[in-house]
């Protein structure tokens, strides 16, 4: 562990503020990864007595203690992380008090250059030692100087720590850190280690609690899931991890993200095919068609072999979603393996793709490798693969007109469901869906006039969490759309306990009282769903 005060100055919060609880922000850039260790993040601020800033103040950057959670996997990561501390030098100097801290991947690679760079950051901690952020704050204020700590292993295994939940009907939960794949273009494992497991009672205890708190929808998270298992001796363990969670009562919805194609099983398959609450939805990176391209990527497997666990996939669950990740332009690449990547994606059928052209990472071996292609060049081919897959995607879309869906309702809305009556949330093989509400229904507001918190709930308003069944009107090609029609009134609201837990959250965040005002069935879920240390079974 590197622990470095850096010449700096921050002065104190002023005396009149002493009893007053400072309030925080966190910003999240990169992964899911990244954004459930903000939630541990903003889990440790609270429970050492700091309070989330209001929407206005974080849209305003006026919290007292500014987080940025950042990613290093992109060349432009460093450009995010320094355009975000520029707009805070000027801000910082207007507050007197105010801290910001830098965690996470570029965290982890940069250091103390952080500081040296953008001299007004108080902290600067990385992806092994998350649990030490309030420490520094504190030693940061008393003496007036940055700190810098980067442990070079896992200190706390992450899931152990206070987690503040974004959402009360959906939640992340870490199954393992860390990788143990050599790809030659990934920083990932230099920055976050080797891959460790954690123990499937600790998992499923971690489920069972966010359920109780009321979530229902669970997904489960790994730089390479399929491998979970692989340190305590058990390659069937991921197989066994998902079937588990389809006994535990009252979770309607599991996903995993993101499997490794060289270490996905058969046995796999069958258990997302056998436990009704799995998703028929896979994340399933490519990361290039060309076996070449593949073999200098050091991916250890070949397109075909690729293409064969899609078959079987979709033998198993004929409506599954497959979406994936692309690079363009990894050093070397030929007009004909791009072609391979074409064809490769034609085949495949993705429901989505998220296309990347390949930049260089220092302390990667791609950044070394002769033959870096020129920026048009890789620019044209991005171009053609995402036309490519705008095309197969719509298609995809296409197939879903007329079907009946069921949709989880989400907290965040539509850009435009406000004017067209609508809600916003994801089908059972996470397909965004806009929902048109029944004529007459209320249009949902925000604040304490929100009819969502009403007493008298009106039956066709689904809150978020609520579940709604549906028929499919409109397709785009990333979005379907769910209107009211005389031919396809299909409108069907499931009350969840999820709902419950959000109305509950809201009401308490308004200061409108808590459980007691709830429709029944979860306990008040509070203004943060805070977990500690879970409880440990045998699996």
């Amino acid at each position: 562990m590197s622990t470095t005060p850096a010449p700096h100055a921050t002065p104190a919060a002023p005396a009149a503020d002493a009893t007053a609880a400072r309030t925080y922000t966190v910003r999240t850039l990169g992964c899911q990864m990244n954004v459930h260790d903000s939630e541990h993040m903003a889990g440790m601020l609270e429970e050492a007595g700091y309070v989330r800033a209001t929407a206005a103040d974080e849209a305003a950057s006026r919290a007292d203690v500014v987080v940025i959670n950042t990613c290093a996997v992109r060349e432009n990561a460093a450009s995010k992380l320094y355009g975000n501390l520029g707009q805070l030098a000027e801000l910082k100097r207007e507050r007197p008090g105010m801290q910001i801290a830098v965690g996470g991947c570029l965290a982890q690679k940069d250091r103390a250059g952080i500081v040296d760079r953008a001299p007004w950051v108080d902290v600067v901690f990385g992806t092994h030692n998350l649990d030490a952020l309030p420490v520094l704050l504190e030693r940061s204020r008393h003496n007036a100087a940055a700190e810098v700590e980067i442990a070079e292993s896992l200190q706390v295994f992450p899931s152990t720590l206070p987690t503040r939940r974004e959402s009360v009907y959906a939640g992340w939960v870490s199954i393992s850190v860390g990788c143990n794949n050599t790809c030659t273009f990934c920083i990932v494992p230099h920055l976050r280690g080797k891959e460790r497991d954690r123990r499937p009672g600790q998992v499923l205890a971690e489920v069972e609690a966010l359920v109780a708190q009321g979530a229902i929808e669970v997904t489960l998270l790994g730089q390479n899931v399929n491998s979970y298992g692989v340190e305590f001796g058990d390659r069937g363990a991921f197989a066994k991890l998902l079937r588990a969670c389809g006994q535990i009562e009252g979770l309607e919805r599991v996903r995993f993200t993101s499997p490794h194609p060289a270490a996905f099983t058969d046995d796999v398959i069958d258990a997302m095919a056998e436990t009704p609450n799995v998703m028929p939805q896979l994340h399933f990176p490519l990361q290039s068609g060309s076996d070449r391209v593949l073999r200098a990527m050091r991916r250890s497997y070949r397109s075909e072999k690729f293409l064969g666990i899609l078959d079987k996939v979709r033998e198993r669950m004929p409506d599954a979603a497959v979406s994936t990740d692309i690079i363009v332009g990894f050093p070397g690449e030929t007009e004909e393996d791009f072609l391979e990547t074409l064809r490769v994606v034609e085949a495949a059928r993705f429901t989505n793709a998220f296309t990347f052209q390949y930049s260089p990472r220092p302390g990667t071996p791609a950044a070394d490798l002769p033959d870096q292609l020129p920026k048009e060049v890789v620019q044209e081919r991005f171009e053609r693969l995402v036309a490519l897959q705008d095309r197969i995607s719509a298609e995809q879309s296409a197939a879903q007109l007329g079907r009946e869906v069921e949709v989880l309702v989400a907290e965040s809305t539509g850009r435009k469901d406000a004017e067209t009556h609508r809600v916003t949330g994801r089908a059972r093989d996470n397909r965004l869906v806009h929902v048109e509400l029944p004529v007459g229904a209320p249009r949902v507001t925000d604040g304490i006039d929100d009819p969502r918190l009403a007493d008298d709930l009106d039956p066709r308003l689904p809150r978020p969490g609520d579940l709604v069944v549906t028929r499919i009107t409109r397709t785009a090609p990333y979005h379907l759309v769910a209107d009211r029609t005389e031919a396809t009134d299909l409108f069907e609201v499931r009350r969840t306990r999820s709902g419950d837990a959000w109305a509950a959250r809201e009401r308490a965040r308004l200061g409108l009282g808590g459980e007691e005002h709830s429709h029944g069935g979860a306990p008040a879920a509070g203004i943060p769903v805070v977990l500690g240390l879970p409880t440990v079974r045998r699996a």
